[in-house]
């Protein structure tokens, strides 16, 4: 157990939020910095897979999250041009649910708990640079006050103060991709199921959410194109669109239909970070983005944050050496999320293909598989979604 031992972590997103649980389930006086004034996520959905939902199973929180979101039956590859299926997979097997999620409702659910559990927040409040040190963590706040802590959980996102303190070297490179974002109301036809339509150097991923639990019932978009003009990071950024319905103007009806109902989008430079060389040092830890950026091509990002946050509870609850319970921690995650990072920019390439051989014996092959022997295509990520951490 971990009582009497204080931990200060930093960032109330979903990461931040089910470490503080994790640990605070486990003993511990738990400390959430944000720098929001309050614990809101806008507008977009998320997809909980298997390996993330097993998490808020054994934190008691799935009942709570699936009476707010779809379960998932599908995900479904579909041409660009015509809109016809490529391949289908299922995604029904009772023991391994996903399900589509707002990120809003997922942050609301965790904080409930968190709160009951007797986590403080302190919200607000801007981490502007930390200092690891073998006795604690110095955090310096963006008002320029000082502070000391103990043990740091750094759950504070892709451009953490404690990422780039422990990896001062490492760097992203933009990936010559963007990604839009935008969510419409929707009125319950479309089927509980991903549909991924797959165009040259383009793809337009499309989703429900909610409409469970009083909820309005949404359509989730993220368009992903590739273009050779930079653009910035993080979801805040707007853009106008009719960029994004001129970047998908040739794609099926379906899609256009569904982009002439968009009224704001935002957009957003798609970034390639390496998994962090460093995850903990001194008495800090990286937790989430902060030590594992990914690209949005396999719906893993929150999932992984899932994952570490109950990895790195367990082993600070069961080994009473900080030290050696940090470094445990990194060595189960690091090889793990460094594959799922790998993965989904594979992926992207996947999706991508232009016109010709390559895409025709690709897709051809996705047919032949569906129809003659669609488990070695399901059976491929059996790495990912039947992992439990709660169990290893």
């Amino acid at each position: 157990m971990l009582a009497g031992r204080t931990v200060t972590v930093i960032g109330g997103g979903i990461g931040g939020l089910a470490a503080s649980l994790a640990l605070a389930r486990h003993g511990a006086p738990v400390t959430v910095i944000e720098q929001a004034p309050e614990l809101t996520e806008v507008g977009a959905g998320i997809q909980i897979g298997p390996n993330g939902w097993v998490v808020l199973k054994a934190l008691g929180l799935d009942e709570a999250v699936a009476a707010l979101s779809p379960r998932s039956a599908a995900v479904r590859l579909r041409d660009f041009r015509r809109g016809a299926e490529v391949f289908a997979l299922p995604l029904a097997r009772a023991d391994r649910p996903c399900h589509f999620v707002h990120r809003a409702d997922l942050v609301d659910v965790l904080a409930g708990a968190a709160r009951e559990a007797g986590v403080t927040f302190r919200l607000g409040t801007r981490v502007a640079a930390v200092t690891p040190g073998a006795e604690g963590t110095r955090l310096t706040l963006a008002d320029g006050t000082e502070e000391d802590h103990g043990l740091v959980i750094a759950a504070d996102g892709l451009s953490s103060p404690a990422r780039a303190a422990l990896n001062p070297k490492s760097r992203p490179w933009f990936t010559g991709q963007v990604a839009w974002r935008a969510t419409l109301p929707e009125d319950g036809t479309l089927p509980a199921e991903a549909h991924v339509f797959m165009g040259p150097g383009r793809h337009l991923v499309r989703y429900p959410l909610r409409g469970r639990g009083g909820r309005p019932r949404l359509v989730n978009i993220v368009a992903v194109e590739e273009r050779d003009a930079w653009a910035a990071e993080g979801w805040h950024h707007t853009d106008a669109p009719d960029t994004l319905r001129r970047a998908f103007r040739d794609f099926c009806p379906e899609v256009r239909a569904l982009l002439d109902r968009v009224e704001t989008v935002n957009l957003w430079g798609l970034f390639r970070h390496p998994v962090a060389p460093v995850w903990a040092a001194g008495r800090l830890a990286l937790l989430g983005d902060a030590a594992h950026p990914t690209l949005p091509f396999l719906a893993q990002g929150a999932n992984m944050a899932l994952e570490d946050a109950w990895v790195l509870a367990r082993a600070l609850a069961t080994d009473p050496e900080e030290a050696a319970a940090l470094a445990a921690y990194a060595s189960l995650r690091r090889p793990r999320c460094a594959r799922i990072v790998a993965a989904a920019e594979a992926n992207a390439t996947n999706y991508h293909l232009r016109p010709g051989p390559l895409r025709v014996a690709a897709h051809t092959a996705l047919r032949l598989a569906a129809r003659t022997a669609p488990h070695l295509v399901t059976g491929r990520y059996d790495w990912l979604h039947g992992h439990d951490v709660t169990r290893a």
